[in-house]
């Protein structure tokens, strides 16, 4: 693909990124993208097949952003739990993100179309920060910083509390203070008492 054709595929997938977040998944055509975009039917059809090709690339976007912005905070001789807690402190920050935020058309999207439960892309993300979790607490237990039996099932916990906060700032909406209680909770379960 050349560099024009690439950035034009760029700004398409950021372009749908914003449609996404307005309108949800379910509500969005291939119109709606190629009026947000000021191109043709036929040169949005060059990049994408549909809403649902479109829309994963914009996921895949997103996860590799926030990748980004996670690698570049982290200084090279950062402790574990300054890691971790850096990785909640940015979870909190999208939960409190009222707009600019994809939640709703993400599960909008994956109650539409049960993709196959191996190559499921949420899944493989939520799996992914299980594993990444799971590395923070067993360096975090080895440098006596946490103290943890099971850094695997508190990884899956972390996430399943995660999970739950996004869809309820979805549902009936969640407070600061609700968050902080929280990571508090996850924190407390793992840190060493001093004294």
């Amino acid at each position: 693909m050349s560099e024009k054709s690439a950035q034009k595929k760029k700004y398409i997938v950021e372009t749908a990124r914003d449609v996404f977040i307005e309108k949800g998944y379910k509500n969005v055509t291939m119109k709606d993208i190629v009026d947000a975009c000021g191109i043709s039917r036929g040169g949005l059809y060059l990049y994408f097949s549909g809403t649902d090709e479109l829309f994963l690339e914009v996921l895949k976007m997103e996860s590799e952003e926030a990748d980004d912005v996670f690698a570049g905070k982290v200084g090279q001789d950062a402790a574990p739990s300054d890691i971790l807690a850096l990785f909640l402190k940015e979870q909190k920050r999208e939960l409190l993100r009222k707009r600019n935020n994809l939640t709703m058309a993400v599960y909008e999207y994956f109650f539409q179309n049960k993709p196959p439960r191996k190559d499921h892309p949420l899944k493989q993300q939520f799996d992914t920060a299980v594993k990444m979790i799971e590395r923070l607490i067993e360096a975090g237990t080895e440098a006596g910083e946490f103290y943890c039996e099971d850094a695997r099932g508190a990884a899956r916990n972390i996430m399943y509390v995660l999970e739950g906060l996004k869809i309820a700032a979805q549902t009936r909406g969640i407070t600061e203070e609700m968050i902080d209680r929280e990571v508090l909770y996850i924190m407390q379960g793992l840190v060493i008492e001093e004294g």
